[in-house]
């Protein structure tokens, strides 16, 4: 029987960083999968399933929230910074390695969406991993930008980002913006419908909530993870593509996956962005289970 516990470890800061720890049954030191979620979501958002069939097939499997979401620490709440969520995803490589019964010569990274350019970056850079999954990975900011936000509403946000520093010269906290709305009038990370239903899908009371800092989009549109792509060799990277993905965008996927070097394997899911949480969620957990099966056994 899969056991799930709350953990916390610290980062940088002193802040702690909560998450769940799912053991599979069995003696001795298993190998373990560290998991996080990507852009302005929580642990809730749909990854449960994914860290109990990792576990099920023999992983022990971290899956924690980034700092200032969900259940850990960090202020200002849902303020994103790439690069800050990455270094804490190293202390989470720490934390299981520590564990007496973690095998840490067999470590794999998991990461999906935003946080599946994260898992380029981290299997590019660190190389206590032994092997990747990037599921529906963010590859370029700038370009998925030019792609979702149209021409005529570039100047609004520049203007809203320039707004926002002068407002933090004069000490006001950062400001905020939605994550998902469907009304054009105000201002959101995402509109599309899939977007909007996976984000406010139901979820545990003062759990989530939908805004995140408007410094956090100048960041998303400022980071460029599949600069890192072909530096993630010799460690082994799967890359998981939906066919039809709009927010992360098939097309620059794929020509990532082109630029990475050997080993590396591609499984396309038939779909949008969100489909590998949802009608293709087998497809999609089968695929990693094998990768690191290969890999961690």
């Amino acid at each position: 029987m899969i056991n799930r516990t709350d953990v916390e470890f610290e980062v940088d800061g002193g802040i702690k960083l909560r998450g769940w720890l799912f053991t599979p049954p069995g003696e001795g030191r298993h190998p373990a999968i560290t998991m996080a979620h990507g852009y302005a979501g929580i642990k809730q958002h749909g990854l449960e399933p994914f860290a109990s069939a990792f576990a099920e097939a023999g992983f022990v499997v971290l899956l924690h929230d980034h700092r200032g979401f969900g259940a850990s620490e960090g202020l200002p709440r849902h303020d994103i910074d790439p690069w800050r969520q990455i270094a804490d995803w190293r202390r989470a490589i720490s934390f299981l390695e520590s564990l007496e019964y973690v095998d840490s010569a067999r470590i794999g990274l998991w990461g999906t969406s935003y946080a599946g350019g994260h898992a380029i970056v981290l299997g590019a850079t660190d190389r206590r991993l032994r092997c990747v999954v990037a599921q529906v990975p963010t590859i370029s900011g700038y370009e998925q930008g030019l792609r979702r936000i149209p021409p005529d509403q570039v100047a609004a946000i520049e203007e809203a980002f320039s707004a926002d520093e002068r407002a933090q010269l004069r000490g006001e906290p950062p400001r905020r913006q939605a994550i998902v709305s469907a009304d054009p009038a105000v201002p959101a990370s995402y509109r599309a419908k899939d977007a909007i239903d996976f984000y406010l899908q139901p979820l545990p009371e003062g759990a989530w909530q939908n805004d995140v800092t408007v410094r956090s989009t100048r960041a998303a549109r400022m980071y460029e993870p599949g600069h890192w792509i072909a530096r993630v060799s010799p460690t082994p990277l799967l890359m998981v593509v939906a066919t039809r993905d709009a927010i992360t965008l098939t097309d620059l996927e794929l020509a990532a996956y082109e630029r990475a070097l050997q080993p590396k394997q591609l499984v396309t899911i038939e779909g949008g962005h969100f489909d590998p949480y949802l009608s293709q969620f087998s497809r999609a957990s089968e695929a990693a289970i094998a990768w690191f099966r290969q890999h961690l056994a």
